[in-house]
């Protein structure tokens, strides 16, 4: 995610956009340089605050970067906050590529 983040970070760092991100990966952002509003990590609640964040529709495009590989403690947490996007019809990338094709969409 940080690298996806890096590549982009011309546009990532204007003022009309707000970046919401869970612990770790906030804090990496930050780290290069990105302001960044950080919920709780995945494991201790964040996606389900991200996933309320876009009900109330307070988010507009999600980034989740997921292992297809790897199983996660919190897999229910992340499946929701992906059937939270579907109901509320948010653009929903799980990985690079088509993070991609959403920053060309509000660039």
């Amino acid at each position: 995610m940080v690298s996806f983040l890096m590549k982009h970070l011309r546009l990532l760092k204007e003022d009309k956009i707000a970046l919401v991100a869970t612990g770790t990966t906030g804090s990496h952002a930050e780290e290069a340089g990105l302001k960044v509003s950080r919920v709780l990590s995945g494991p201790r609640g964040g996606d389900a605050q991200i996933a309320a964040m876009v009900a109330n529709g307070e988010i507009g495009m999600v980034f989740f970067f997921r292992d297809p590989l790897g199983m996660h403690p919190h897999e229910p947490d992340i499946a929701m906050l992906m059937r939270i996007c579907d109901v509320h019809n948010i653009p929903l990338a799980t990985n690079p590529a088509t993070a991609r094709l959403l920053i060309r969409a509000i660039n």
